[in-house]
Formats: structure tokens, C-alpha cells, sequence
């Protein structure tokens, strides 16, 4: 069968709301005609995608990895698209993905000192996907944190950063100075195989309202700083590795003058 790209971006559009009334006013079509979509789709498919309840919407097992393999599939569509594209108008374009924390900012700047003819893009990364970007052509570089999957990458190394505990301002840890791993022993912790979070959002939502305390980087603390939050230093936690990373057969000029630029703008912030 050939796939269906308009199903899948209402799939899409339904898996993430869990709900056919909000994903409607996302897409801008009627429910009932959403509803008769998803229906058919599923007729195609030879598989339910959804379990329909009067107060909810759940994946099943078969919409759960659909929605997994939707995201790459849609990515890498929409990244050729954009590229035939660029391409029609001449123009050059770098992507860079970057991890949660991290910023590209001052890279792009000095990139476009030197290159001001090249558009450049930006991915935010999600944790649990942090190379996907590189492999399905979202973007030509990535500024990451590990771990990842490095298999078929080319990686340089940036730097290290220290592990934070994050926790509510007015948890009986948060006035100490600094603590140790023993210090958090019994503490409720998040993003353990027991209870992941799908976003830092969430997790840090999670974290105000009294639900756990998290192991995170210092630049992802800081990025979410708000005063119902405290993070304190975790002497004796290891640290995260930032590097850059590209895909190891790529090797267009303009891609080495971006690592080239890149590395010496992080090596000195």
C-alpha cells in the first residue's frame, strides 16, 4: 500500500492532543470528517491505532510504534521538501539540533560573520532522541550531550558540565550548599525506568509540585530556572560530555568550516 502522508499528520495530530476535538482545531478540519480518517486509515493499515473511550483516546500498542516511526518519517519528508526547495532558489542551508541546555546562538553568529550568504535553521532536540536529527536530515550538525548513539557519527569534544539535584525550594535538602549521592538516598527520583518523564516541562512541573527530585545537567537547570525550583551541586554524581557531532561521511567544506567555527566559539564561552 502506499502511505497516506495527510492520515499520518492526522494521526500525528490526534496521538499527541489524545483527544479528535483539540487535534481537530489543529488541523483546521472537522471532528466527525478527522474521525472517518483515522477510521480509514486503520482500515489500511489492517490494525485499531486507537482505543476510543467517551473521555479519552489511548494508543494502542500498534498506534504507539506508528507514532514513533510517524515523527521520523514526517522529519525526513518535510527536510526534503525544504531542500528541493533551497534548491529551486540557490540558496545554501545549515541545520544544526541541539540538546536541551545548550546553546548555538553564539556559533551561528560568528558562522554567519563568515558565511552570510548561508540560512541556518535550528532543531531543539528531545532526550531520548538526541542523534534522530542527524540521521533522518533534520539537521547537518549537532551540538549534544550524552549519551547517544554515536554509531556512525563523528564527534568532537566540547566540554564537561557538573550533575544538579533539582528539587522544590522547599524541600529539607535545598538549603544545604552541596550534597552527595548518599544525601538523596530514599529521595523519590524521576526519570527512573519506573517513572520517565516525556519532557523536561513535565519533569520540572513534576518537580514543583512535590513529585520527586531529578538528577539534571547545570545548563538544563539554568535553562529552567524559576523560584519554586532549587538545584544544588552533586559532588560525587558524574558530569555530562558535550561535543559536537556530525555524520561520519559528511565531509562538505561548508560543514568543516561550521565544526572549525563551532569548536573554537564553545572552547572559549
Amino acid at each position: 500500500m502506499d502511505l497516506d502522508l495527510r492520515k499520518l499528520r492526522y494521526f500525528v495530530a490526534v496521538a499527541e492532543h489524545r483527544h479528535f476535538g483539540r487535534a481537530a482545531q489543529q488541523l483546521y478540519i472537522a471532528q466527525p470528517v478527522l474521525s472517518r480518517q483515522i477510521m480509514a486509515f486503520e482500515r489500511e493499515l489492517g490494525c485499531a491505532l486507537l482505543v476510543r473511550t467517551t473521555r479519552s483516546v489511548e494508543l494502542t500498542d500498534a498506534g504507539e510504534r506508528l507514532q514513533e516511526e510517524a515523527r521520523a518519517i514526517l522529519a525526513f519528508v518535510d527536510t526534503a521538501v525544504r531542500r528541493v526547495r533551497d534548491a529551486g532558489r540557490g540558496v545554501p542551508r545549515l541545520t544544526v539540533a541541539f540538546s536541551p541546555g545548550l546553546h548555538v546562538s553564539d556559533v551561528i553568529r560568528a558562522f554567519a560573520a563568515r558565511h552570510p550568504a548561508v540560512e541556518t535553521d535550528v532543531v531543539p532536540v528531545r532526550w531520548w532522541e538526541q542523534d534522530a536529527p542527524l540521521r533522518d536530515g533534520r539537521a547537518q550538525v549537532g551540538y549534544l550531550r550524552r549519551p547517544f548513539d554515536d554509531s556512525g557519527l563523528r564527534t568532537v569534544s566540547i566540554g564537561h558540565e557538573p550533575t544538579v539535584a533539582c528539587m522544590p525550594a522547599a524541600h529539607p535538602l535545598a538549603c544545604r550548599a552541596g550534597l552527595t549521592c548518599a544525601d538523596l538516598a530514599g529521595q523519590r527520583m524521576l526519570d527512573t525506568p519506573t517513572r520517565r518523564t516525556s519532557s523536561l516541562e513535565e519533569k520540572f512541573e513534576l518537580i514543583a509540585s512535590g513529585r520527586g527530585v531529578a538528577l539534571v545537567p547545570l545548563s538544563v537547570a539554568r535553562s529552567y530556572s524559576r523560584p519554586d525550583l532549587a538545584h544544588l551541586p552533586v559532588t560525587d554524581a558524574p558530569g555530562s560530555e558535550t561535543c559536537l557531532a556530525v555524520l561520519a561521511d559528511r565531509h562538505e567544506e561548508l560543514l568543516r568550516d561550521f565544526l572549525e567555527i563551532a569548536t573554537a566559539t564553545l572552547l572559549h564561552t
